[in-house]
């Protein structure tokens, strides 16, 4: 499937294929971090298939436990999570940040990982009040 997307601001943009059967969520403790939420939604895809169209984004390097070496992408004007890839792979694969991909109402995760960091509250999610826009609490 072909989506394209965007930071934030828009400096950055893309065009990307995946296969949406490989959507996956990460409940890991880098991803919370990283996200500023109890979990990140990823689109993979291998080199080739992933096309910059504007910008540039900044690159940080995060070692893991395992002393796994992963680039973290990111607009350096707004600050949007773009996409990670393992900082050795050859060739690269990229985990796209599905809040980018404008066509991300369509993308449905089929798995979750890192299950033991997940938050425990996500299970109550289905029996709170849902609101349409805005809230201010009071």
């Amino acid at each position: 499937m072909k989506v394209d997307g965007s930071c934030h601001c828009g400096q950055f943009t893309f065009e990307v294929e995946i296969n949406p059967e490989k959507i996956f969520i990460c409940h890991c403790t880098d991803c919370q971090m990283m996200s500023g939420s109890p979990f990140r939604v990823l689109a993979p895809t291998r080199e080739g298939t992933f096309r910059v169209l504007s910008g540039e984004p900044k690159i940080y390097i995060k070692t893991g436990d395992s002393g796994a070496k992963r680039t973290q992408a990111f607009c350096p004007e707004c600050g949007t999570p773009l996409f990670s890839s393992a900082a050795e792979d050859n060739p690269k694969y990229y985990n796209i940040r599905i809040g980018t991909i404008r066509q991300r109402d369509q993308m449905i995760p089929k798995i979750q990982i890192w299950c033991r960091s997940e938050s425990p509250w996500l299970a109550e999610l289905p029996t709170l009040e849902k609101v349409e826009k805005q809230w201010a609490p009071q």
